[in-house]
């Protein structure tokens, strides 16, 4: 059957105006929802900068003991690993060569005091007869010499008395300086021997102890430029040292005292090295533990809670930051150090903006959010 062709024209156009009208409502579209998060708003507070580094101690001053003459060890006075003084007699060797050697000095310094005298009294009497011309003048300055030389010999042989004194001292091996002695590495019997490499035993001062701890050079550098450009406030005087056994403080503090001017070819690292006291002698030489450094003061240190804080497998740190309109938007930041449940983020965010601290799962770039507050204060906290 034929129609018109305005009719059938007309028909067309009101069929696509309703389809139109019945795709434009979309009755069964859900309108867009704001996301649940929750949120902190940032701002800047005055914190104290520290780090923690690995370090060993070290003791405060350490002496070897050593024989300074030969012979037989015939006693041992200490008792090994107790307390001693300065001057203390730690070990007696055989005197009995240098008793000897002293009385053989002894008598020929007697022998040398003699031989002078009768030199000076020769010379006395030359010179009484040489203005009368019974001695020679070569006479007479030969027994100048002759007395001369005498006198070197008797100089010469108290020289010899005062070392075999000495010797005869030194075979009482007394403690070089006050502090905790170790183990002895000889016993009674043993030959020991003037200048010998292996020590009799060690004293060492522990009543204070160095911790040498080592630092990244770039960590170092860090500090530095950020001391000069304020970012980091030094304190007064020299930085304050607690020591860390096995990850926990100790009541055991100090200060640091230099750091190496030179960095390790091996490890890129630089020496720092504190004084810290050690009253009970808990530190020992050669233990391993951790120094927590106080670096100075931040006085605009922004914490953002590590829940806050995503990071990719290269290590990039990011976080969600909800803008003026509720809309979601992800920002890199750069994030110094862990301090208790939050990040130090030195770049990338700004006091008074808002991240996001839960819920980050459903956001995407743009979304709508509906932020809700959440009390980080309990998160604040720092070791």
């Amino acid at each position: 059957m034929n129609f018109p062709r305005p009719a059938f024209a007309l028909s067309l156009l009101a069929t696509t105006v309703l389809l139109v009208a019945c795709d434009g409502q979309q009755p069964g579209e859900p309108q867009a929802q704001a996301v649940d998060v929750g949120v902190t708003r940032l701002s800047a507070s005055t914190m104290p900068v520290t780090t923690t580094l690995p370090g060993r101690i070290v003791a405060y001053r350490t002496a070897e003991v050593r024989p300074q003459v030969s012979g037989i060890v015939l006693k041992r006075f200490f008792t090994q690993g107790s307390d001693v003084r300065a001057g203390d007699v730690l070990y007696q060797i055989d005197p009995a060569p240098y008793e000897a050697a002293l009385n053989q000095a002894q008598g020929s310094l007697a022998q040398a005091r003699a031989q002078a005298r009768i030199s000076h009294i020769t010379l006395s009497r030359y010179q009484k007869l040489l203005g009368a011309r019974y001695v020679s003048r070569q006479e007479y300055d030969q027994a100048s010499a002759t007395a001369q030389q005498d006198d070197a010999s008797v100089v010469a042989a108290q020289a010899a008395v005062k070392s075999a004194q000495i010797n005869l001292e030194r075979t009482k091996v007394t403690a070089p300086v006050s502090g905790r002695i170790g183990r002895s590495l000889f016993t009674e019997g043993t030959l020991v021997q003037d200048g010998q490499s292996d020590a009799l035993a060690t004293i060492s001062q522990i009543d204070r102890v160095y911790l040498d701890m080592t630092q990244p050079s770039n960590a170092f550098l860090a500090l530095r430029q950020a001391n000069a450009s304020g970012q980091v406030v030094p304190g007064q005087g020299k930085a304050a040292v607690d020591v860390l056994v096995d990850g926990h403080p100790q009541s055991l503090h100090g200060q640091l005292d230099f750091s190496d001017v030179t960095v390790d070819e091996t490890t890129g690292a630089i020496t720092l090295r504190a004084t810290i006291l050690n009253p009970q002698h808990s530190l020992l030489p050669g233990m391993f533990v951790k120094g927590r450094v106080d670096e100075g003061i931040r006085p605009d240190a922004l914490l953002v809670p590590q829940e806050a804080v995503t990071h990719t497998p290269r290590g990039d740190a990011s976080v969600w930051v909800v803008d003026n309109q509720n809309k979601a938007e992800t920002r890199q930041v750069d994030v110094e150090q862990a301090l208790g449940d939050n990040w130090l983020v030195s770049s990338g965010l700004k006091a008074g903006e808002t991240v996001v601290v839960s819920g980050v799962q459903k956001l995407r770039p743009g979304v709508l959010v509906k932020p809700q507050p959440v009390d980080t204060s309990s998160q604040a906290n720092q070791e």
